[in-house]
């Protein structure tokens, strides 16, 4: 008889022990080796740069300087406690809280109101829609230049046209004028803020389904209710969105404002941002400065993780999730009660647009149109139609188009023809004596040269690793992926205001301060993100299969990502190059704080420095303004479709 135990041992083969290599896939991911060496550059940069300073920001605001002894001291909460009892803190609050609530709503509602008649039939639309976008592309620093000069008292040209209409008798001091400077800069970030809500509103509607529109009408819905309960539902995540992007961007709000009005008169412009800059910058007290800038942060955190939620909400899943949470059951409640606040706004529109519809149809009925003409009629009248939304976006586009003509007009004016205020709306004679004057005698070359050579390094920087990140996050393998993906996402939405002050102190110690490297290192921890999560919703549109047999056949990973993702999403890139390229040649922040030396200032900061106290050259910074703005004119022109894709795909899809 055969002995079992026998038998079990030569049945029984020891297992061979399992690789390193096994083992690590197994911990960190089918393809972490290979993961790594596309996400490592954007890993090291948004911990450094992104990261790191805002947990130094919270430390330092923990801090205070004592200038007797030169030395830092802890104090704890205290710098937050006594913003609580600061007179100079409350007051920028509310006025930031005034300028964000003002600002959204009625860019909200301009928004709306262009974006719903651009999606109607209306000729030249393109044009149309392309003309209310250009605001969008003018730097920040032109488009504060610029309104400044439409509002000054004495050389300006608002004072002189609402003199001209009857609707004032003597000039206003628009922006000195502690009553009136608010809602001065509110209407121009009113201005500067249209495109964007034009852009994505429009998005939106041209995804609603006409056949619902279609069946709302024939059900008797008024053009009032198909809004209501057809338009305003379709649009509901692309409106959430939109608000709150534009919230957070309007809330921590700075180069505008600063350029404009300093803050003033009387600190009735200075918001939390510029509290900040002048307690940390301009009066060295790195904690108190730090404390007021981190005082939004909870704020901010709400902000961020509603519209996170919002931007990478899956439909699908969402009509499958059968447990309602707590939130959920909140956000119920809200849309309900948001319901019957919009049916009570929405109710004296529906009457009049009722009684409009009772009374033509009665006039039909008096003046019956013979059968013959009928088709006459209806031709007729969709050019009524057309005219009212012609004159409908009469008004916004001279408020869009207005500060343009006057850019270039005071461009080509003589300095005696702007002081003597003579053909204030044209020049004469016409001359280019403010173009050669900058270019001879300011320092005008050295700063676009600048521009040029910050943006265009940190653009390429940002696209080529935002691509290597973009494509291990869609196509590979490993452990912290849908981390890293939500990290992008809240430096995407992280306002610069939070970090610029640890960030100056860090750059310090590493003395990059004043150096080309200060912008090249920093510009990109703002259009690395966006350009990522454009480019994660490009990467997945692309078919896997593609790379798969490639690779089958022997190409590497490298290999398919180089010779085969990339060309397929050569829409992507540009889009997102053209919007790196944009924002880094705009960008006034970093570069107001960081660089202080003439010959390293790039276009912003040289066309600030131009104003010396009350002194302002208006025909010099008008013709460097306009061109300033001609490169990125220029670059939209020619590319505006993949422009408007690409921001179109950042802000709506994920």
């Amino acid at each position: 008889m055969v002995d079992q135990a026998h038998v079990d041992s030569t049945l029984v083969r020891p297992s061979r022990p399992m690789s390193t290599s096994r083992r690590l896939r197994g911990l960190l991911g089918r393809d972490w080796a290979i993961a790594i060496w596309f996400v490592l550059p954007m890993a090291l940069i948004m911990v450094g740069l992104i990261f790191w300073p805002f947990v130094s920001a919270i430390l330092m605001s923990m801090t205070t300087l004592n200038f007797q002894t030169g030395e830092t001291v802890q104090v704890g909460l205290r710098n937050f406690q006594r913003l609580f009892t600061n007179s100079d803190y409350l007051l920028a609050m509310q006025n930031t809280i005034t300028f964000t609530l003002w600002s959204l709503s009625i860019k909200f509602v301009t928004g709306m109101t262009i974006a719903m008649i651009l999606n109607s039939k209306l000729p030249t639309r393109d044009l149309l829609a392309a003309i209310m976008l250009l605001p969008w592309i003018v730097p920040e620093i032109v488009t504060a230049l610029a309104w400044k000069s439409i509002y000054d008292p004495l050389f300006g040209g608002l004072n002189p046209i609402l003199q001209g209409l009857g609707v004032i008798k003597q000039p206003l001091g628009w922006l000195s004028d502690p009553q009136m400077a608010m809602g001065s800069v509110i209407a121009v970030n009113v201005w500067k803020g249209i495109p964007f809500f034009t852009l994505l509103l429009l998005a939106g509607l041209k995804a609603i389904d006409n056949e619902q529109l279609e069946a709302a009408e024939v059900d008797g819905a008024s053009a009032v209710q198909r809004f209501r309960y057809v338009t305003l539902p379709g649009l509901k995540y692309v409106i959430i969105v939109v608000l709150l992007l534009s919230f957070i961007s309007t809330f921590n709000q700075f180069g505008l404002i600063f350029l404009m009005t300093g803050g003033g008169p009387g600190g009735a412009t200075k918001l939390y941002s510029i509290l900040a800059y002048e307690k940390a910058i301009g009066s060295l007290q790195y904690g108190p400065g730090s404390a007021i800038a981190l005082s939004v942060a909870p704020l901010m955190a709400i902000l961020i993780y509603f519209l996170a939620k919002t931007m990478r909400r899956d439909e699908r899943v969402a009509a499958l999730d059968s447990k309602p949470t707590i939130g959920s059951r909140i956000a119920r409640v809200l849309q309900a009660g948001l319901g019957k606040v919009l049916d009570v706004l929405f109710w004296p529109f529906d009457m009049l647009f009722r009684g409009l519809g009772h009374a033509a149809t009665a006039i039909g009925r008096r003046f019956p149109t013979p059968p013959g003409r009928k088709y006459i009629a209806r031709q007729r009248q969709e050019r009524v139609h057309i005219t009212l939304r012609l004159l409908a976006l009469l008004p916004i586009l001279v408020f869009v188009l207005f500060p343009f003509f006057w850019v270039i007009i005071t461009s080509f004016k003589t300095t005696p023809q702007i002081s003597a205020r003579t053909s204030i709306f044209w020049p004469e004679p016409f001359t280019l004596d403010q173009y050669v004057s900058l270019i001879r005698d300011s320092q005008f070359l050295v700063w676009l040269r600048n521009s040029v050579l910050v943006a265009a390094v940190s653009t390429v920087i940002s696209v080529i690793f935002a691509a290597l990140a973009a494509y291990a996050l869609t196509r590979l393998k490993f452990v912290g992926a849908g981390l890293l993906t939500t990290f992008i996402l809240i430096t995407y939405l992280l306002p610069g205001t939070l970090i610029f002050i640890p960030l100056y102190q860090t750059l310090s110690d590493l003395g990059l301060i004043n150096s080309y490297g200060s912008l090249i290192v920093t510009y990109p921890t703002f259009l690395m993100p966006f350009a990522t999560w454009v480019l994660i919703g490009y990467f997945r549109s692309i078919p896997v299969e593609l790379e798969e047999a490639a690779m089958i056949d022997g190409a590497s990973r490298i290999y398919a990502f180089w010779k085969i993702t990339l060309p397929l999403a050569a829409p992507a890139l540009l889009s997102v190059t053209l919007f790196a390229f944009t924002n880094a040649w705009n960008e006034f922040l970093f570069a107001f704080v960081f660089i202080t030396s003439e010959s390293l200032r790039t276009l912003p900061i040289g066309l600030q420095s131009m104003v010396v106290g009350d002194i302002l050259p208006w025909g010099k910074l008008m013709a460097a303004s306009l061109l300033t703005a001609v490169p990125v004119a220029v670059l939209y022109m020619y590319t505006q479709r993949f422009l408007v894709g690409g921001l179109t795909v950042g802000g709506v899809k994920g």
